[in-house]
């Protein structure tokens, strides 16, 4: 596996990571806790060491899954995981909390959870509004300076919010949703990025598994599966947007390769300093994203699904109102 550098302080991890986030939570039920730890062993010893959880995810059960799975091989990877949320007696998503009391006291609860002594990567999942960027970089800056976490991340964070956590303390990377189906970031944040030498981590690079080309307008969700309530998989959503699957599965059988990988490719080809982060409860799919990093589009092949992602236009929003108003791009 190649790997890739985030950020100005230099953090190295492989090519394409590991969203670690359905194996609890928005996808319905999948495979028990003693095969997901196996894959997430397997991830590591096919070259991923790049893996992503949040204490949210769940809650609080991912960071365990993760903790328990990666603690024989912790000095092989590098391990994500946010703050900002805040949750009532009963472990249940109450709203935003971004103070840095609660910064602190999130960074403490993760350490043990995760079962490490450093965070390698500690993003702010959610910008509050509430709550100045200025004291949400100082709160972690404080952190790496007691040596309990190693970089500074923001998810979904618009360009003037990261410039502002920047000029406190550098931002390694941005988690940011991106893919050949939902390209905003492309319009301000990956300019700031560049500019700033800060590394991008797009989420749901797969599009929530639509473009794997096995999802279809007769495809039925379980109540517990987030897409159920999403407008882009709408039956009537889903048949529009298989014009750019048709298109993408083109394109894949032309390279001998799939469209998972034909759109994580695609990624990566875009910039250096980006690092897709699939997640999956099957090995299978784990070596098909993993072969990714062996497809290497040519100028004009990128330049031709740039083309393709351009011209079909998707239809449906890529969340709920509520979850989108969550979001400050």
């Amino acid at each position: 596996m190649q790997t890739r550098t985030l950020g100005p302080e230099g953090l190295v991890v492989s090519a394409i990571g590991f969203g670690a986030m359905g194996m609890s939570q928005s996808y319905g039920p999948g495979p028990d806790r003693p095969a997901n730890i196996a894959l997430i062993r397997a991830a590591v010893e096919r070259g991923v060491t790049f893996f992503d959880t949040a204490e949210v995810y769940g809650p609080f059960v991912n960071e365990e899954l993760v903790g328990e799975a990666l603690e024989p091989l912790r000095d092989q990877v590098v391990i994500a995981t946010k703050f900002g949320f805040a949750f009532d007696a009963n472990g249940a998503q109450t709203g935003l909390a971004s103070r840095p009391e609660q910064i602190r006291t999130a960074a403490e609860a993760s350490l043990k959870r995760l079962r490490v002594d450093t965070i390698d990567l500690y993003y702010q999942h959610r910008v509050n509004p509430d709550v100045p960027i200025e004291d949400v970089a100082g709160a972690v800056k404080e952190l790496i300076q007691q040596g309990k976490v190693k970089h500074f991340g923001l998810s979904e964070a618009a360009a003037n919010t990261i410039r502002r956590a920047h000029a406190v303390q550098p931002v390694t990377a941005v988690q940011s949703e991106y893919s050949l189906w939902w390209r905003r970031p492309e319009d301000e944040v990956l300019p700031t990025l560049d500019e700033l030498g800060i590394g991008l981590v797009p989420f749901s690079p797969l599009g929530k598994g639509f473009l794997t080309g096995t999802i279809t307008e007769t495809t039925t969700f379980t109540d517990s599966d987030i897409r159920a309530t999403i407008p882009r998989f709408t039956a009537d959503a889903r048949q529009a947007n298989q014009a750019l699957i048709e298109r993408v599965g083109e394109f894949a059988a032309a390279k001998q390769a799939t469209p998972a990988q034909i759109a994580l490719a695609w990624l990566i080809a875009r910039k250096p300093w980006i690092v897709p982060i699939p997640g999956t409860r099957k090995l299978e799919r784990l070596e098909e994203n993993i072969g990714a990093a062996n497809v290497e589009l040519t100028d004009d092949e990128r330049g031709a699904l740039d083309d393709l992602a351009a011209t079909i236009q998707i239809q449906g929003a890529r969340y709920p109102e509520h979850l989108e108003r969550l979001t400050n791009l």
